[in-house]
């Protein structure tokens, strides 16, 4: 069993709901990243995502989209991303990590950083991903038809493979995502990109029984959620919040010693109303 299947058995013997926090890798400062994600566990956080910054990103806002840019100026790339996770189980050895992002810097990192004595059947990513203390993997334009193989690999190396699935998303694509797809799923509650429009917490209260018909992993609910009532109103119906651009606002522009703690009590605000 992987850490994010383990994480979300015991939560749901506890009754609770998954808080699923996501900063860009390098964002706002270089060398802040292992120490944002030790707050983040502290303010309640039961899954970390973690953004692989990308030059061309096609689901993200420009909250993200600007977070990306300004830590790719800071020379962050998937090499620097998976030592910052490792730096961040020096101390943590629990708490699962997913890297999401796009399939451009993984193809580049298999191409880089072929060896020799690599794992037979193994790419180079994988088996640094799962050295460095990766449990999960959500690449936006990876397709399921596609990563079967992909999937397989994870999998062989404790490790998940994580999509998303859409307001538009048709009963054909869920039951494709089923297939293969193994710690949650990512419901994108919007339809557009990160940090867009209003969240309708009816519409996803609509849509998730037709997503669990297909789906049997849980269920993780994003884009949109900005607040503790909108974080509770969502848990009530899905087994995980996911917030991203509300945090990464509140951190832009905090001096170096605030950001860790700016993200900490926004999160406790929100394991509370989770929890209440």
């Amino acid at each position: 069993m992987s850490r994010i299947a383990a994480t979300f058995t015991q939560l749901k013997a506890q009754g609770r709901k998954a808080l699923i926090p996501f900063v860009t890798a390098g964002f706002p400062y270089p060398d802040v990243t292992p120490e944002l994600m030790h707050a983040f566990v502290a303010g309640g956080a039961d899954v970390i995502e973690l953004g692989v910054p990308f030059s061309d990103p096609s689901a993200d806002g420009p909250v993200i989209q600007q977070a990306g840019d300004k830590a790719l100026a800071a020379g962050i790339g998937l090499v620097q991303v998976l030592a910052m996770v490792r730096a961040f189980r020096q101390r943590n050895d629990s708490t699962p990590v997913v890297l999401m992002g796009y399939a451009n810097p993984v193809e580049r990192y298999n191409q880089k950083h072929r060896r020799a004595d690599a794992t037979e059947g193994t790419s180079a990513f994988v088996q640094d991903a799962a050295a460095a203390g990766v449990d999960g993997v959500l690449i936006v334009d990876y397709p399921p038809e596609e990563c079967e193989d992909f999937a397989a690999e994870l999998k062989a190396n404790q490790m998940d493979l994580i999509f998303l699935l859409a307001p538009t998303s048709t009963d054909e694509r869920m039951q494709q995502v089923a297939r293969i797809a193994s710690g949650y799923v990512y419901y994108v509650s919007l339809k557009g990109v990160t940090g867009s429009g209003a969240l309708d917490t009816d519409a996803v209260e609509a849509m998730l029984p037709r997503i669990r018909q297909h789906v049997s992993v849980p269920v993780g609910v994003g884009f949109g959620i900005r607040d503790a009532a909108t974080a509770r109103a969502i848990s009530r119906v899905a087994d995980a919040v996911v917030i991203g651009s509300r945090i990464i606002q509140l951190i832009d522009a905090q001096p170096r010693d605030q950001v860790a703690a700016t993200a900490e009590t926004f999160l406790r605000e929100i394991r509370t109303a989770l929890d209440s």
